[in-house]
């Protein structure tokens, strides 16, 4: 007769009471893979404590947002010897805060106070859009994620932009930068955690710890990136934009007829070289404009003398 195991056992109601889970839910995880089957011990199909640790895992996993699927291949790094602690911890430190700012909470009077009292409607888009959270038992207070960011929706509408038109500039801006963060991943995942993702030689716990490090040191270069660049963007179009209202007629700022001309890139390359990228529009449009004015003065020096000629006597 085969004795009992040296660990504690379960029936499985006992497992789903000891895990607050149900029968059926742990029958539809053995069925997925997630979970493996009880051992025979007699008439008795017994489960150990090594089920309620997996129950634990896929219980935590969910509250996190992870799929089945999902959930079902990182379990299988640790059936595999790959080391789950190790996945874990890599998949803990790319979910934690990309920010150093911490959030902070308001309440409708102090909201009132800087938005000169906003609406409900104005309200309900602001948590609509994850500015502002709403606060389970307290409806008079809200938790906000950004600090910063609702600073500036407070500036601009100090200075006079409508809530509204704040809302709507803030969904197209999150559409952009949501398309620059998918870019980045795709970039630093190519050129940098492939080899963690698709060699399974780095698949283990020492690998995946070391990946996590890696996550660490890369994640302020995405907002180091935008911040310069935005800021150069900013400096050029700010100027641009600056000359265009106040008429003046500067060499960086296009004409309200100009076209769209395609020239050599070799040439755009010479100009490039010469002036720098940030002037290459300017210098053309220059050129141009000075290569016409050269041609009118000729065509009229041409017409002139031809006509004083034709009057001078023989």
């Amino acid at each position: 007769m085969t004795g009992p195991p040296s660990q504690h056992t379960y029936r499985i109601e006992d497992l789903a009471h000891r895990t607050g889970t149900s029968v059926r839910t742990i029958r539809a995880y053995q069925d997925r893979g997630l979970l493996p089957r009880a051992e025979r011990h007699g008439r008795a199909n017994l489960y150990s404590d090594a089920h309620v640790t997996r129950l634990h895992q896929i219980a935590h996993l969910l509250d996190r947002g992870y799929t089945l699927a999902s959930i079902r291949e990182l379990l299988e790094a640790w059936d595999t010897g790959r080391g789950l602690g190790g996945v874990l911890g890599l998949v803990a430190e790319v979910e934690g805060p990309w920010t150093d700012e911490q959030p902070d909470r308001i309440t409708r009077a102090e909201l009132d106070a800087r938005f000169g009292e906003p609406d409900d409607d104005a309200v309900a888009e602001a948590v609509e859009l994850g500015v502002l959270e709403r606060i389970d038992g307290d409806t008079d207070t809200f938790l906000v994620p950004s600090p910063q960011e609702l600073a500036a929706a407070a500036e601009l509408h100090g200075a006079g932009v409508p809530l509204s038109a704040i809302a709507g500039h803030l969904r197209e801006l999150r559409v952009q930068v949501e398309h620059i963060a998918a870019r980045f991943l795709e970039f630093t995942t190519e050129y940098v955690f492939a080899r963690y993702l698709d060699d399974p030689e780095h698949r283990t716990d020492a690998h995946a710890t070391e990946a996590a490090s890696l996550v660490r040191r890369l994640r302020p270069l995405a907002q180091q990136t935008v911040d310069a660049e935005l800021a150069r963007a900013m400096r050029a179009f700010a100027t641009r934009h600056l000359r265009s209202h106040l008429g003046t007629g500067g060499p960086a700022e296009p004409r309200a007829d100009t076209r769209t001309v395609v020239l050599p890139a070799g040439t755009i390359e010479a100009v490039e070289r010469l002036v720098g990228a940030e002037s290459v529009a300017a210098f053309i449009a220059l050129a141009a404009e000075r290569e016409v004015g050269a041609r009118a003065l000729d065509d009229l020096a041409t017409t002139t003398g031809a006509s004083r000629g034709l009057d001078e006597p023989a």
